[in-house]
């Protein structure tokens, strides 16, 4: 039987980035080398070039469909009702968005310093563009007196801090339920912003 032309490359491009999301994330970017990253797969070294230029390509392609499908769950969200209802949203899904993710949520943050200049600022503009919408939120909330906040900018950047904190230590098996620690984390933001 005849294989359609692509196919082989539709599912090995696919696992060569599965494989080096899961290595990077477990080694760090230095310690995985593309010899790593056939083995895992299963290709010899040299093959991996059909599939990706260079290992900082692959970087740069798992940061970005990160944040891709992060803008995307995130525009798909119904329109909420006032900030307050605003920032319970943003909360609890940013919780909940990268609760399952902790490979691609590692890379996002601690292997930033490894892309090029051009990379990078591709990559932070689109942060920038997830950070906007919940100070837009913490803004509209200080303008209608719901929110106290000095300085909304620095209260984006302490929110997402803790907020993505969870996903480094939650465990499903422990002694408290994602509902619960996303009920005890909206608590605290609560706190933060109480005007």
């Amino acid at each position: 039987m005849a294989r359609t032309q692509g196919s082989h490359s539709d599912i090995t491009g696919p696992r060569v980035r599965d494989a080096a999301r899961r290595l990077i994330a477990r080694h760090g970017f230095a310690a995985v080398s593309m010899r790593k990253i056939a083995a895992e797969v299963g290709v010899q070294a040299g093959a991996l070039y059909n599939y990706i230029p260079d290992k900082q390509s692959l970087l740069f392609e798992i940061m970005q469909a990160h944040m891709e499908e992060l803008l995307t769950a995130r525009a798909d969200l119904p329109e909420p009702g006032d900030p307050a209802q605003a920032l319970e949203q943003f909360t609890r899904f940013h919780i909940r968005f990268h609760s399952n993710r902790p490979d691609e949520v590692f890379i996002a943050y601690m292997e930033l310093r490894n892309l090029t200049p051009e990379n990078f600022a591709a990559i932070e503009t689109m942060r920038r563009t997830y950070e906007d919408q919940l100070t837009e939120i913490l803004e509209q909330g200080v303008a209608a007196g719901m929110f106290r906040l000095a300085e909304p900018r620095v209260a984006t950047m302490a929110l997402i801090a803790m907020l993505t904190g969870v996903n480094t230590w939650f465990r499903e098996e422990g002694r408290l339920s994602l509902d619960e620690v996303e009920q005890i984390y909206l608590d605290m933001v609560h706190r933060t912003v109480a005007a």
